[in-house]
């Protein structure tokens, strides 16, 4: 009807909002770049003001620095992310303790 009547055309695919983000995936792409801020450095003490870059693409997994078709940069406060996790320590999963330990969480 909006089409014939008022001659209103669907939004293209490169004019829909991108899809929300779920708290489970936020995670997930944190974590990642608390991995790979450990990988290169070597322990997780993290400065409260620094951001990460990271790359994502299906799986949050690629950290070479190129974006290529299909992936995205993205800059993550990791510093803050970090401060955040150890404050919330109390209420986080074991799970996630855990893995948040693995990579030299310091939790005090």
């Amino acid at each position: 009807m909006c089409e014939h009547i008022l001659r209103i055309e669907p939004a293209r695919e490169d004019e829909k909002p991108k899809p929300r983000t779920s708290q489970a995936d936020k995670w997930a792409m944190n974590y990642q770049a608390a991995r790979q801020f450990y990988e290169r450095e070597g322990h997780l003490r993290v400065p409260r003001e620094h951001i990460e870059r990271i790359i994502i693409d299906g799986e949050y997994g690629s950290r070479d620095g190129e974006s290529r078709e299909g992936q995205e940069a993205r800059e993550v406060r990791l510093g803050t992310w970090v401060g955040n996790q150890r404050s919330r320590a109390a209420t986080l999963s074991p799970d996630r303790i855990e893995q948040l330990s693995a990579i030299g969480m310091r939790w005090a």
